[in-house]
């Protein structure tokens, strides 16, 4: 059984540092939070919590109230498949409602597909604004000094989409009939198709970060294409509905409330 709890001790913050860097492998000046930060986050109100099995650490997440009664996640790191990511959020999203707060916001990598379809599909956050070299180029082990895009994922707290996630049931509805493939994984690389349609589909590569090690050319391309694609789409005011078969976004010509 998974314990999520707030965090106030100095000893707390340098063990979730310590679970941040076994899974980043941060560079000397690449930390995304310090234990100082922390601290002084936790003790000024803020998200700052750990996720215990049996009482060992086994994930973290670090966040700060921000405007327009939101709390903007900065950093969130767990073991991978068992469930605990989705337990912090979960937890992440009591702690923000009993304080009154109506959205969740964060940033991710677009090229990463397990964090697309963990985001989209299972929370029901949608994504609202691409941000390129948001970070500049990150030095840590998983990103190789590659570009750092980003994108602003809002994740509406008492939305009915979102009420449906929380219950674990599946997204409703299916990419409607006709919608156009405009980024696809070809052999590993992106391709560019022309995009005449309502509803788009933008593919996310099978596994950037071991892209990153094998083909750096590769990488780079699908870094630029993505910006290019889906950044362009989301700059033309088209809205990002979901995420389809763990591998695309879908992306139509509708506004934000009906999202």
């Amino acid at each position: 059984m998974i314990a999520i709890r707030e965090l106030r001790e100095i000893v707390e913050f340098e063990h979730v540092l310590a679970l941040f860097e076994d899974i980043w492998h941060f560079g000397p000046d690449g930390r995304p939070v310090t234990v100082e930060l922390m601290r002084a986050l936790s003790h000024a109100g803020n998200y700052v919590v750990g996720a215990f099995d049996d009482g060992r650490l086994v994930g973290g997440s670090v966040a700060f109230l921000a405007a327009d009664a939101t709390l903007h996640s900065h950093v969130t790191g767990a073991a991978i498949g068992r469930g605990i990511g989705f337990a912090l959020k979960l937890h992440q999203r009591e702690w923000a409602l009993e304080r009154g707060l109506k959205r969740v916001t964060w940033t991710y990598d677009p090229l990463v597909r397990r964090n697309a379809h963990f985001n989209l599909a299972k929370l029901g956050a949608r994504p609202r604004e691409y941000l390129p070299a948001f970070y500049g180029v990150m030095d840590d082990a998983i990103n190789q000094g590659d570009e750092s895009d980003r994108l602003l994922t809002v994740w509406t707290l008492s939305a009915p989409h979102v009420k449906a996630r929380v219950r674990r049931e599946p997204p409703a509805g299916r990419v409607p009939t006709g919608a156009v493939v405009v980024l696809e994984d070809e052999d590993g690389r992106p391709a560019v198709r022309p995009d005449d349609g309502e509803t788009v589909l933008v593919a996310v590569p099978e596994d950037i970060e071991a892209s990153r090690r094998s083909d750096p050319g590769a990488a780079k391309a699908w870094r630029h294409a993505m910006r290019d694609v889906l950044g362009g789409l989301l700059a033309e005011g088209r809205t990002v509905t979901g995420f389809h078969r763990k591998k695309y976004y879908i992306v139509e010509k509708r506004t934000l409330e009906a999202a």
